[in-house]
C-alpha cells in the first residue's frame, strides 16, 4: 500500500491497531506474523515513564527492534514528549500521539513532529495524534486541530490493566466530533481502553475509526483468530 500514513490509514478504517504490551515477548515474531495474517496493518505501542502514569513500559530501543511491515502506532504517555520526539521517530513510528495533559507546549510538539520525516519512508510523513485521559474536558483539543490528524479518547484511565469501558466516553466522543465538524478538517477518531470481545459490538456502533486493542487480541494462543474476530465485529457494527 502506497501514500502517506494518513492516505494509508484513510483506505484502512475502521480498524484495529493492536497493542503489544500483551503480546507474548518470547514468541512475538510468531504473534506478529499471526496477527498481521489476520488483516491487522497497525501495531500499538504504550510508552510509559512512571510519572504521567504509573507503569514503566518500553522506549525506542524496544520499538525499532519490533521489526515488522505494520504501521507502529506509537502512544507516548510521557512527561515533556516535545524532546523526545526524534528518537521515537528515528525508532519508525508512523503515528505517534501526544497528551495535551502532559505538556505546555502541545501545540509546539505537534508542529514539531510535523516537519519530522518518517525514518521508514521519507515520502510517507508521519501521522500524528492527541490522546485525552478520561477526565480531561475534550475542549481541550480544539486549538490543536489544525495539526492533528486523529483524536484518541482514553476509555479507562491509564497505567493499568483490566479497566471496565468508562460509560461516559460515547457522549465524549459526540463532543470531539462536533469540534471535528466546526474546525472543517478530515480528521480521524479512535478509543483506546476496556474493548473486549464482549463490548465490542455495541462499541463498532458508535462508528469510530480505530480501536486500541490488546488483551482481547493475546489472550490465550489463537491471537490470530481473536484479531480476525474483532476487526470483524468493528466493520459489522460500522455498517449497521
Amino acid at each position: 500500500m502506497t501514500g502517506t500514513v494518513s492516505e494509508r490509514v484513510q483506505k484502512v478504517v475502521p480498524t484495529i491497531s493492536v497493542g503489544m504490551l500483551t503480546a507474548d515477548m518470547m514468541v512475538l515474531g510468531r504473534e506478529l506474523d499471526a496477527i498481521k495474517e489476520a488483516g491487522v496493518v497497525m501495531v500499538h505501542f504504550d510508552v510509559m515513564d512512571g510519572k504521567f502514569c504509573p507503569m514503566i513500559t518500553v522506549g525506542p530501543p524496544v520499538i525499532k527492534s519490533v521489526r515488522t511491515d505494520m504501521l507502529k502506532d506509537v502512544h507516548l504517555m510521557i512527561n515533556e514528549p516535545l524532546e523526545h520526539l526524534e528518537s521515537f521517530v528515528a525508532a519508525g513510528a508512523d503515528l505517534i500521539t501526544i497528551h495535551p495533559e502532559s505538556t505546555i507546549h502541545a501545540h509546539r510538539a505537534l508542529q514539531t513532529l510535523g516537519t519530522m520525516k518518517n525514518h521508514n519512508d521519507h515520502a510517507r510523513g508521519i501521522m500524528r495524534g492527541i490522546a485525552l485521559n478520561p477526565g480531561t474536558p475534550v475542549a481541550v483539543v480544539e486549538p490543536l486541530l489544525d495539526e492533528v490528524d486523529i483524536v484518541f479518547l482514553l476509555a479507562v484511565n491509564p497505567g493499568w490493566g483490566g479497566q471496565k469501558f468508562i460509560s461516559a466516553t460515547p457522549a465524549r466522543l459526540e463532543q470531539v466530533r462536533a469540534l471535528i465538524e466546526r474546525s472543517g478538517r478530515h480528521i480521524l477518531t479512535g478509543l483506546d481502553g476496556g474493548i473486549t470481545r464482549g463490548n465490542i459490538g455495541e462499541i463498532s456502533k458508535l462508528g469510530v475509526d480505530i480501536l486500541v486493542i490488546g488483551s482481547a487480541v493475546f489472550d490465550g494462543p489463537e491471537s490470530a483468530k481473536n484479531a480476525r474476530f474483532m476487526l470483524h465485529e468493528l466493520r459489522q457494527g460500522r455498517e449497521q
